[in-house]
């Protein structure tokens, strides 16, 4: 049964993050609907149910992980929301972000946070199209880090487009708060509700 939380958050990203219209996704693909999950991830209410539901997906893993990360620029307010309110559920989490190119300045790194050689990492993203991002961002800790284990991928909003096979294909357990199908469920829901 879902909780009064996550109704909570799926209202959240429905007001602040979901757009029926005509958009092109990073993937290049059409689609009649947009999410910009980046509008709950910044926003204070968002962010903190957001922390707060990973949170409670991470209690549920057999292996307790260091910290938590993503692609930037998308992943990176989700593995903020994760890590602040991670202390409080008594489950610390650091973060780290990977970069799309590595820095050609400064350590030249391409990925910047805590996250440590050997250790159990969950890999988090906003929205999950085709799997592309998550998949990059995994090939780059695999690279930087080739010792670290991803005990799991989680995603805010699943758009159901087949980033959950790809992700799965690629041996990676994967999660997502809120489905497409959720969404919308919910907008049709008030749509259908009288005034």
């Amino acid at each position: 049964m879902r909780s009064e939380k996550w109704r909570h958050l799926l209202s959240v990203v429905h007001r602040e993050s979901f757009r029926r219209g005509e958009f092109t996704l990073a993937s290049g693909l059409k689609s009649d609907f947009y999410i910009d999950i980046r509008q709950t991830s910044t926003h204070p209410e968002g962010a903190a149910l957001i922390g707060d539901l990973i949170l409670e997906r991470v209690e549920q893993l057999a292996e307790r992980p260091k910290s938590v990360g993503g692609l930037a620029l998308g992943a990176v307010p989700v593995a903020i929301a994760v890590t602040s309110r991670s202390v409080d559920f008594g489950v610390p989490l650091a973060s780290f972000m990977v970069r799309k190119e590595v820095k050609d300045h400064g350590a030249g790194r391409r990925i910047d946070g805590h996250i440590v050689d050997g250790d159990a990492i969950v890999v988090v993203e906003d929205t999950i199209t085709t799997g592309g991002s998550t998949l990059k961002a995994v090939e780059a800790i695999r690279e930087d880090y080739p010792n670290c284990r991803i005990v799991q991928v989680i995603a805010v909003v699943d758009r159901e487009d087949g980033g959950r096979a790809a992700i799965e294909a690629a041996g990676l357990p994967f999660d997502a708060l809120i489905t497409r199908s959720d969404l919308f469920a919910y907008d049709d829901e008030l749509q259908n509700t009288p005034n």
